[in-house]
């Protein structure tokens, strides 16, 4: 798929790696619509960044773990743009809790954010696809979790173990007019509670010893953009981590 004039939506793309993701797609041509929840000053600086590209770039506000919310940004989508070509699902929320440890009301959170969210995000997308008859792509952004869950993760881990099976279930659902791939990260970027050396240990584990970067996920999507004879796929980028 060429991308210049694309329209591509990337949820929570104001910072980290959804600001790597929508940045990539305003490189290769795409015009980026970005959400973000409570990172306004950072969605106004990345809307800014790509609107250097030369493409459409706007910023919605949008907490998803509200439906409503997700039918507000999909009416000012309509507004914006004529037609959608890729979602991005990046926003997501990772917050640590011992599965003795966790309540109702975190489990809530954590599914609504990291997986009923991007569902009715990618059920808008690809009614809007259809009804313009586009040659549509969704990308899930899981993690490696979904493969190896975290122990002080419990519901995160289960949440992406969940968005990589709904990714398969869509991409059968919407074929053929419509593919849906994940990508699922391992380390990219030090989450602010840890140490410095607790990182650095981390990653001399990995066969390749060293991080990825932001732009690692960003290339992969970019990837699942172009790739138009693959769905259904969960694209690891993670040093070889997994296979250790």
């Amino acid at each position: 798929m060429e991308l210049r004039n694309k329209v591509a939506l990337v949820t929570g793309g104001a910072q980290r790696v959804g600001r790597s993701i929508a940045l990539a797609l305003a490189g290769a041509g795409a015009h980026v619509a970005i959400t973000y929840r409570t990172s306004a000053a950072a969605a106004r600086d990345t809307i800014g960044q790509l609107s250097r590209s030369g493409v459409k770039a706007v910023s919605i506000e949008c907490d998803q773990q509200q439906l409503e919310r997700i039918d507000d940004l999909f009416k000012i989508l309509r507004l914006e743009f004529d037609r959608l070509d890729i979602v991005v699902n990046s926003a997501s929320i990772m917050e640590r809790r011992p599965a003795l440890e966790v309540t109702p009301d975190h489990w809530e959170r954590v599914f609504n954010t990291n997986l009923r969210g991007p569902f009715f995000i990618a059920q808008h997308a690809a009614r809007w696809m259809t009804e313009t008859q586009t040659a549509g792509c969704i990308v899930n952004i899981a993690d490696t979790s979904a493969l190896r869950p975290w122990p002080s993760y419990a519901a995160h881990s289960a949440s992406k173990s969940a968005l990589v099976a709904m990714t398969r279930a869509l991409a059968v659902a919407l074929a053929p007019l419509i593919r849906v791939n994940a990508i699922l990260p391992g380390s990219i970027l030090k989450p602010p509670d840890w140490e410095a050396d607790r990182w650095a240990r981390l990653n001399a584990r990995i066969p390749l010893q060293r991080s990825g970067a932001p732009e690692d996920v960003a290339e992969a999507v970019l990837f699942c953009a172009r790739s138009e004879f693959m769905t259904g796929e969960a694209l690891v980028i993670d040093g070889g981590r997994s296979l250790t």
